[in-house]
């Protein structure tokens, strides 16, 4: 008896071949392609997935980033089951291309490149049919997760206009085990203010300066009404929201809906479990962190925030482009950063001075420093050797992406510590000459917010809580190899993501049936077993011909 899964399927000939859900390319068996049509439109040759991913893959070599990025878009619109496994065997090289930062070259050309739509694409001017465009892409679908966008900050590059999401997709199926048939991208196209797009004759967007104000509340609210009233056990993942709106959405909607938010909540996540894993090497406790954090926009602050509940403490300096966030600073700072404004007495300043990231390393003497601001060399040598006077081992994070716009370079904040640095990074080089690779929580939160999505899917989560996101959080601090070996990463490598979200998942998803916020009747002892079961891999599954079966 075969281990592989049996599949009822109602699609023929063409129909099948251009499905990508079920298509297998050369890799239907005999007596498939005599059961479905396909004898004559399939050289004669069966393939196993293992030679068409060594021929794919050679297709693949020798073509720049952004051609192997729509490569792999064709492929994944003709395979997915090729798709993810090419991808899989090498995701070290190829996630950089589907994800950040090749895939952000793509977005920026997205209305050039377009060749097919994905997903659903609500505009504005077409709000009052949106109901009816909705339920088109959902009925008769069991939807497991949402991704929605607004494109306003996409990957580091700003307004984007109208681009598909589903690059977080990809990795969710890809790295969470989530089966992509079950996931939908949505575009929330409310226009742009990039004029590069307006401009663009060819740009595939509602070409109108952002909507903003009551107009937008209502647009979103619509549409997320729409995801509570039709699929409510499904996890809504809001993608790359501007500052103003993220974390406006999600303090909203939290407490009603299973929503998400990868910039503000991910980051924060995987930021925590390097943090845990850090301390884990200091041997000195969370608590006792004094934690500056140079980029306060919505990375920054969630960062912040979910590192605060879960040290239960108040020891976070944050600054931002008027430098520390403290009372005195009025208007010029934003109301979802007073929850961190520092009192202006403790500093002495005038109120309308500049308080810098050097006057603070020297005044709170941080024991970790958080960079999220995309200003290149923002950790200067004197910050950086001024901390290092003080702590035995500074905990430092330069997580701006892409590499140009990074706060310090690894290698330089190793020197000027004298190696004594614990470094987590968004950029791809070790710190020292025989370091091992270092890791880092913003180019690899898919090494854990996949992992966050699961567990929350898996058990039906009525709502994603803090306690949520912390406990997934701490596994995969338990999984550090710096544990083991101070001198290791601070994160599991990445080749081993998939396994690692699988253990996440399963925290998360304990952690929900503990509180009580699951929407199924397990045990915690029951989520293991159920997990492994839902966790979706691609494998070519055997096709039974039936016309009322699925298509």
């Amino acid at each position: 008896m075969s281990d592989k899964p049996v599949f009822r399927v109602a699609l023929r000939g063409d129909a099948l071949l251009t499905s990508p859900r079920w298509n297998k390319g050369t890799a239907f068996t005999a007596e498939e392609r005599k059961a479905f049509g396909l004898i004559g439109r399939l050289p004669y040759r069966v393939n196993t997935i293992d030679e068409q991913v060594e021929r794919a893959f050679d297709q693949l070599s020798g073509r720049s980033d952004i051609g192997k990025n729509s490569f792999l878009q064709s492929m994944k619109a003709q395979n997915w089951v090729l798709y993810y496994e090419l991808i899989g065997r090498h995701l070290h090289e190829l996630v950089p291309i589907i994800y950040t930062p090749t895939e952000a070259e793509a977005i920026s050309q997205y209305s050039h490149l377009f060749r097919r739509s994905e997903g659903l694409y609500i505009a504005f001017p077409h709000r009052e049919s949106m109901e009816e465009d909705f339920l088109e892409q959902v009925e008769d679908r069991d939807i497991d997760l949402i991704v929605c966008s607004d494109a306003e900050a996409i990957l580091g590059i700003g307004d984007q206009g109208a681009p598909a999401t589903v690059s977080q997709l990809v990795l969710s199926s890809l790295i969470g085990g989530i089966d992509p048939s079950k996931c939908l991208a949505v575009t929330l196209d409310v226009g742009t203010n990039n004029p590069d797009l307006l401009n663009d004759k060819l740009y595939v967007g509602w070409p109108q300066k952002r909507v903003r104000g009551q107009e937008y509340d209502d647009f979103i609210d619509k549409f997320v009404q729409l995801v509570r009233k039709y699929r409510p056990h499904c996890l809504l993942h809001f993608e790359d929201f501007g500052v103003t709106n993220a974390q406006r959405l999600l303090r909203r909607y939290r407490d009603t809906h299973a929503v998400f938010n990868d910039d503000i909540q991910g980051t924060g996540a995987v930021t925590l479990a390097t943090l845990m894993a850090a301390i884990g090497v200091t041997k000195r406790k969370l608590s006792d962190q004094v934690i500056v954090v140079y980029g306060a926009g919505s990375a920054g602050l969630g960062i912040a925030r979910q590192l605060r509940d879960a040290m239960a403490t108040s020891r976070f300096y944050l600054l931002d482009r008027f430098g520390l966030i403290r009372t005195g600073l009025g208007d010029k700072m934003r109301e979802d950063q007073r929850d961190f404004a520092r009192k202006e007495e403790e500093w002495g300043a005038d109120a309308q001075a500049e308080v810098g990231l050097l006057d603070v390393v020297k005044r709170a003497h941080p024991t970790v420093l958080i960079g999220t601001s995309t200003h290149a060399g923002a950790f200067t040598r004197d910050a950086i050797e001024a901390m290092a006077e003080k702590v035995d081992r500074p905990i430092i994070f330069p997580l701006s992406n892409p590499s140009k716009l990074v706060e310090v370079h690894p290698h330089d904040a190793n020197e000027w510590t004298r190696g004594k640095a614990l470094l987590a990074t968004g950029q791809s080089v070790p710190a020292r000459e025989d370091a091992k690779w270092e890791t880092s929580p913003n180019a690899t939160t898919p090494s854990s917010t996949p992992g966050l999505g699961f567990g929350a899917m898996l058990c039906q989560s009525r709502r994603m809580t803090d306690t949520m996101i912390i406990a997934g959080a701490q596994r995969l601090a338990e999984l550090s190899p710096a544990l083991q070996d101070p001198d290791d990463s601070l994160l599991p490598d990445f080749g081993d993501a998939p396994d690692v979200n699988f253990e996440v998942g399963v925290a998360v998803a304990e952690q929900a049936i503990e509180e009580g916020t699951a929407g199924v009747d397990w045990k915690k002892e029951d989520v293991r077993g159920r997990a492994q079961e839902k966790r979706w891999k691609p494998i070519y599954g055997e096709y039974v011909y039936d016309p009322e079966g699925e298509m």
